[in-house]
């Protein structure tokens, strides 16, 4: 046997292998290809005015420049895959408009079309290159606009250099916040078929009496992808942000382009001798039912008088924060996936559809100038495209993922969309590839509203939302060969408390969409949301009910209830929840029930049923009803006040009533017992009739086959 250090000749075929590696080695070919990046921004700014501009809902065009707006690329290649990541200010552009400008581009660097990320800001000062209400889109400046997108990508091809790359993510909630707010169900508004049908709409919120709360959640987080050269040296800066724009009237990129100008000052604000300059880019999270202004706070607080470039420099100086520190990787790869899918529009029925030729053929050549005409042509529209493709995209860049919506996505989309993502890191870009409109999940055409009304604003299907959801969460699983994440809140203490107390059933209610509530005591109790119900909004008591930095959510109830069956509870049981009453005390009659024990569609001489009165007696107090006779009902003596959580927990010993408020008893007192033997059905959110169904939130309703103690009671109360 031969020493180690033996230095007998190889064998021919090794010697070969080992002068193969020495010559990859002189020649700089390593064997696993670095990752680079290379960015660019191109002035799209036009160079004929006026220029028409859409966002509004008429057509308007804008003759002064007050901010030159950009194409801002990025451009990635880990030796295997080239992709383009371009973000443009603009406010929305046309998919066949984007997929010749992506060919046009493919010619001439090489990077496939499906390979490419295009991507508007949503600037409603940016010019117009798409059609959209009643605004055309601006003829002159289109090819522009194309000509430069293939400029950026092949800028930034032309920038590549050996690089690294960062994630960072910081919470911005004080800079975004819900716009589409849910009207009480007396003070509906019209649409522009003249109906009754808007029960949610924009901006509602900013008169209290109007509204009961919220339609859904927001998303605070700013995400950020930073790409540096090996030695250090920032690239680029891709930041992603839930917020719809600030507004501008001139022509200008809005906040996202001064954010990118902000970033470049405070990191890169001269470009290194030979190099490209430093390029900040600012991409469009899901905004669609997002704005800047806080309506859960008094209009004394608003940030009314914050300018736009205060609102930008916020937002830096948050990203700043975020990405000092952040570990960088240089063994980067990249994959890429997209679909295409073809939707269908929501077309006009037949009566619409004659009253909107009517109207049109009375405009003649004209532009419409209400909104009746600009609904009514857009219903022509719809009716002649029938159909329409939408792109969807999916993109790795090492262990970051970055999912596309072709829409104006509801932020609880995006937050499906990361939440399920098989990535540690993400982000959802909006607007990309297409521009078509608004994509409410299901359950918010219900509510109606200019998110809603069919436009090529917001025409696409009803079911588009979770089709668009899924097709992202498949690619993210392709990209990256892994399986999506089975999401679910963990259990805090106060959860683990109802847990260990041993329910019948437990409903945490954190779903982001129904019809089922899961059961989370395990007893496979699920139970269902009727339709009119939205999803994912705080909750109680985020620290006691959930882990570490993570946000307990509860549904909005919006005229449906949640309904459940469950034998066994007899004449003694108990019924623990958490209540959050959306109407104004003096609002209705009653304020509303938000438990019952009955028989659905009536109420029978036995029964019991919870809720919180109005202006028919014991306004913002508890209620309790026993049988179908109101004069027996019982009220606490503890008003309610409207917006803010309370814990409540009914207990039926027999004859004997208790209610209990914040683990205080609130009535005591005797109702009929002997149930029947079949009578199973419970509701949460209305009444077993439907009357005076519940206008707020309820959260972590528990359900117990017995009458818990005082004791146990307090234990559930956890502040």
């Amino acid at each position: 046997m031969k020493p180690a250090n033996s230095r007998h000749p190889m064998p021919f075929p090794v010697r070969l292998l080992a002068v193969a590696l020495v010559l990859v080695g002189a020649w700089g070919l390593p064997a696993r290809a670095e990752f680079k990046a290379g960015a660019a921004a191109v002035d799209i700014t036009p160079p004929k005015l006026p220029v028409l501009v859409n966002g509004g809902m008429v057509s308007r065009s804008v003759d002064k420049i007050k901010t030159p707006i950009h194409a801002r690329a990025l451009a990635l290649d880990d030796g295997k895959t080239q992709v383009a990541i371009v973000v443009v200010d603009s406010c929305m552009m046309s998919r066949p408009v984007l997929d010749q400008a992506k060919a046009m581009a493919e010619k001439r660097t090489g990077i496939p079309a499906s390979q490419m990320l295009i991507s508007a800001v949503h600037a409603h000062s940016a010019p117009s290159s798409m059609g959209c209400l009643g605004t055309d889109a601006d003829p002159a400046y289109v090819p522009f606009l194309q000509d430069k997108l293939v400029e950026a990508v092949a800028a930034a091809q032309a920038a590549l250099e050996p690089a690294r790359a960062g994630f960072a993510k910081a919470k911005a909630a004080e800079f975004t916040a819900l716009r589409r707010w849910i009207r009480r169900p007396d003070r509906l508004a019209e649409d522009p078929f003249g109906n009754k049908t808007v029960r949610a709409n924009m901006h509602a919120g900013r008169i209290w009496d109007d509204v009961t709360g919220e339609s859904g959640p927001e998303d605070p987080d700013l995400a950020l992808i930073s790409i540096q050269a090996r030695d250090g040296r920032p690239l680029a800066v891709l930041g992603n942000f839930s917020m719809h724009y600030f507004g501008d009237q001139d022509i200008s990129p809005d906040y996202y382009g001064l954010f990118c100008d902000g970033l470049k000052q405070r990191l890169a604000p001269q470009a290194a001798p030979g190099k490209a300059p430093f390029v900040g880019i600012m991409s469009h999270g899901c905004s669609g039912d997002i704005w800047r202004r806080d309506y859960t706070k008094p209009e004394s607080e608003w940030n009314a008088k914050l300018s736009i470039e205060e609102y930008a420099n916020g937002l830096v100086e948050i990203a700043i924060a975020a990405l000092r520190g952040i570990p960088y990787r240089e063994d980067v790869d990249l994959a890429m996936a997209e679909r295409r899918m073809t939707l269908d529009y929501r077309v006009p029925d037949k009566q619409r559809l004659e009253w909107a030729q009517r109207v049109v053929a009375e405009m003649g050549d004209r532009l419409p100038k209400t909104t009746a005409e600009v609904y009514a042509r857009e219903q022509v529209i719809l009716h002649e495209r029938q159909k329409t493709q939408i792109v969807v995209q999916a993109l790795r860049i090492g262990d970051i993922g970055i999912a596309t919506t072709p829409c104006e996505t509801y932020a609880i989309s995006g937050l499906k969309i990361k939440a399920a993502s098989p990535l540690p890191h993400n982000m959802v870009i909006e607007l990309a590839n297409g521009g078509d409109g608004y994509i409410p999940p299901p359950e918010q055409h219900l509510f109606g509203g200019y998110n809603t009304w069919p436009a090529r604003s917001a025409g696409l299907e009803v079911m588009a939302e979770p089709k668009i959801v899924e097709a992202a969460i498949g690619m993210l699983e392709k990209i990256s060969g892994k399986p999506r994440r089975a999401w679910r809140l963990s259990d805090g203490p106060a959860a683990r408390a109802i847990l260990d107390a041993g329910p019948a059933a437990y409903w945490r209610l954190n779903e982001f969409a129904g019809p089922h509530a899961a059961d989370a005591g395990g007893q496979g109790h699920d139970a269902v949301y009727e339709p009119e119900i939205t999803y994912y909004l705080e909750g109680p008591s985020s620290a006691s009910f959930c882990g570490e930095d993570e946000v307990n959510r509860a549904p909005h109830f919006v005229g449906g209830r949640l309904r459940a069956r469950l034998g066994g509870l007899a004449d003694r049981y108990s019924v623990s929840l958490w209540l959050w009453n959306g109407m104004p005390n003096d609002g209705r009659e009653m304020s509303g029930w938000f438990f019952s024990r009955g028989r659905d569609h009536g109420l029978a001489p036995h029964g019991d049923h919870l809720g919180i009165g109005g202006t028919g007696g014991h306004a913002g107090r508890l209620v309790f009803l026993h049988g179908n006779d109101p004069g027996t009902a019982v009220a606490g003596k503890t008003e309610i006040p409207r917006w803010q959580w309370r814990h409540v927990v009914l207990v039926r010993d027999a004859e004997t009533v208790r209610v209990y408020l914040n683990g205080e008893v609130e009535i005591e007192t005797k109702a009929a017992a002997g149930f029947p033997a079949d009578l199973e059905q419970c509701f949460f959110g209305g009444r077993s009739d439907n009357d005076s169904n519940w206008e707020g939130r309820l959260d972590e309703i528990a359900v117990f086959n017995r009458a818990l103690t005082a004791d146990q009671v307090a234990r559930l109360a956890v502040q």
